[in-house]
């Protein structure tokens, strides 16, 4: 299957490009330079990636770069994806558990509904745009990523350092539910999005979450390292802004399409999936 991928510079992205092509499919990272029809043209499937990072600090100027990048790049996509004579099969755009918003302890599936605020509300109207490619044909799958773990990108790395020197600790309450998911993990549901006919919300999370305290405990477990020194919530707010509601959201987000699709997790829960990242 010829699979074209925009964002593929990412640490998501490049795990994608490795795993697809291993499993015999002919992959490319759609260019920047070249018109985006062009890109597309030979394409069976379409994954979509690329977007401005969350991660830095939310003024006004950075949001509307992180919505325009996310709204307007996915618009784009599709009505370049509109323009072709022959349309690839399947649309597979990423999104965010952040679609949900902050809910304490209620179970989250794809059927729930989103949140309020900027991340719930960019994430509907990402989705949006990507659902627009389902009226010329295509199969249109949102994949709504939790925190990812992998040693060499993405949020764990800038964690590591503070764990490895003794001081850290758990981030506001600790009792804020955390869904995340191995890379290895997602780069298989992505897989499945690809080979298998699923469409509609995929939620990118492990079957089983944590709260912050626990995964705070764990990370120390596994670094051997001790970890007593709590971030307050409203310090994480002068230091991040907007941006710190993130990571005191409450989100318990269960994988519900993927397991109804028979997907396997091979790393389903946290310990063993930190001990293989970080005990390499």
């Amino acid at each position: 299957m010829n699979i074209t991928i925009s964002g593929a510079s990412g640490f998501i992205g490049g795990q994608l490009l490795n795993s697809l092509g291993q499993a015999g499919h002919a992959v490319r990272a759609l260019s920047r330079h070249a018109p985006p029809v062009e890109s597309l043209r030979e394409a069976d499937v379409i994954i979509h990636l690329a977007g401005e990072p969350l991660a830095q600090r939310w003024t006004a100027a950075a949001k509307q770069r992180i919505r325009d990048s996310r709204v307007m790049g996915t618009r784009n996509l599709v009505e370049a994806l509109a323009a072709l004579p022959r349309r690839p099969e399947a649309l597979i755009c990423a999104s965010a558990i952040g679609y949900y918003g902050s809910r304490g302890d209620e179970i989250l599936t794809e059927s729930s509904a989103p949140g309020s605020g900027f991340l719930p509300e960019l994430c509907v109207a990402w989705e949006r745009e990507a659902q627009a490619a389902e009226a010329f044909g295509m199969r249109v799958v949102r994949v709504r990523t939790g925190l990812v773990l992998d040693a060499r990108g993405g949020a764990l790395p800038r964690m590591l350092p503070p764990f490895r020197m003794g001081v850290g600790g758990r981030l506001g309450s600790g009792r804020q539910w955390m869904s995340w998911i191995h890379l290895e993990d997602l780069a298989a549901l992505f897989h499945l999005a690809v080979e298998s006919h699923v469409q509609g919300p995929l939620n990118g999370v492990a079957p089983h979450a944590v709260t912050n305290s626990d995964f705070t405990r764990e990370l120390a477990r596994v670094l051997r390292r001790p970890a007593v020194f709590p971030i307050p919530g409203f310090a994480l707010r002068l230091l991040l802004g907007e941006m710190a509601d993130v990571l005191l959201a409450s989100q318990r987000v269960a994988p519900g399409a993927a397991e109804a699709a028979g997907f396997r997790f091979r790393f389903p829960q946290l310990a063993p999936a930190l001990a293989a990242l970080l005990r390499r």
